[in-house]
């Protein structure tokens, strides 16, 4: 039986300023077990994002808060943890790979130096300098980058090249989670199929947990083990890649999601888009928060959130399932 290496439980964030409070995510909940990878996916605004962030204590300190809920790793309830404390879980146990390669490296220190770093800071095993400059070798020919360019900076490579030292970076330290927002989003299709492929060898071979963040259903398909669709904040079907996939029942955005892809066996005029706009999260409507764009809307969704129609490992938060 695997371990349960991630718990998040009833997580509720905010990002409040002067003139209004945003409810970036909204009661949500699931886990993530040793060696598996949960796709989280869904429209620009839905809360992928903010709830990576969440895990990693990386918000806004101004503006940015947890209202409720827990977030537990290796039964260690990272909301109790203390900043510093936090910089000791980061890169050590938990680690993200951030959407854009080009800032998220420094553009005056040599990529193997901003590697090494990460090591130092750590205490990586408490190894010499020696040992650090190895551990570095090793990580640029797993991410298949030749180790001589371990002294260049990063305007000398390539996005995809950038974004193979930033995955080294993530897996500096062998942490137990990796979390991956939207890692591909800045590649060209090749490279991003290189980047996944990769990306799945050293899920395999170090047996990493992995939270993966997409617009992507493609790449759902490919990497993924669960997958947690969500809509304004809230995780609206949850359920194995089967689930998802070939299940009879769905909620209407997820059926929305997949009338957006084209059929490249069917010839058609036009792309089948859901209708309207994600909802402004510092005035989410009453009911369900999809009901405004749903073709199936009933006068109950308009007033009352649906609970979960639970189908063996399938969620759907939906009244069209709810007896």
């Amino acid at each position: 039986m695997n371990t349960k290496i991630l718990s998040v439980e009833n997580l509720n964030v905010v990002y409040k300023t002067d003139e209004e409070t945003v409810r970036a995510v909204n009661g949500i909940s699931f886990e993530v077990l040793k060696g598996e990878t949960l796709g989280i996916v869904g429209e620009t605004g839905a809360g992928k994002t903010t709830t990576a962030l969440s895990i990693m204590g990386l918000l806004p300190q101004n503006s940015g808060r947890i209202e409720t809920g827990s977030i537990v790793l290796n039964d260690e309830n990272l909301l109790k943890k203390s900043e510093a404390g936090m910089r000791r879980i980061r890169g050590n146990k938990v680690s993200m790979i951030f959407q854009d390669p080009m800032t998220s490296l420094n553009p005056i220190l040599q990529v193997g130096e901003q590697i090494a770093e990460v090591l130092e800071l750590h205490n990586w095993g408490k190894r010499n300098k020696q040992q650090i400059e190895e551990r570095v070798e090793e990580l640029f020919k797993l991410v298949g980058i030749p180790v001589s360019r371990k002294s260049d900076y990063p305007h000398q490579f390539s996005g995809g090249m950038k974004q193979r030292i930033v995955i080294a970076m993530a897996l500096a330290c062998n942490p137990e989670l990796i979390i991956a927002d939207e890692p591909t989003t800045a590649l060209d299709v090749t490279i991003q199929a290189q980047v996944l492929k990769m990306m799945d060898n050293l899920k395999q071979t170090f047996n990493t947990a992995m939270i993966l963040i997409t617009h992507d259903l493609g790449i759902i398909a490919q990497m993924c083990d669960k997958v947690a669709v969500m809509y304004a904040g809230e995780i609206v079907e949850y359920g194995t890649i089967y689930d998802i996939f070939m299940a009879e029942k769905h909620h209407p955005y997820t059926k929305g999601l997949f009338g957006s892809i084209p059929n490249i066996t069917e010839q058609t005029k036009r792309l089948n888009p859901i209708e309207g706009l994600m909802p402004d999260p510092a005035n989410l409507p009453q009911g369900c928060k999809f009901h405004p764009r749903c073709k199936k809307c009933m006068d109950i969704c308009k007033t009352t959130q649906a609970q979960y129609y639970i189908n063996g490992t399938q969620k759907i938060k939906c009244h069209l399932y709810l007896k």
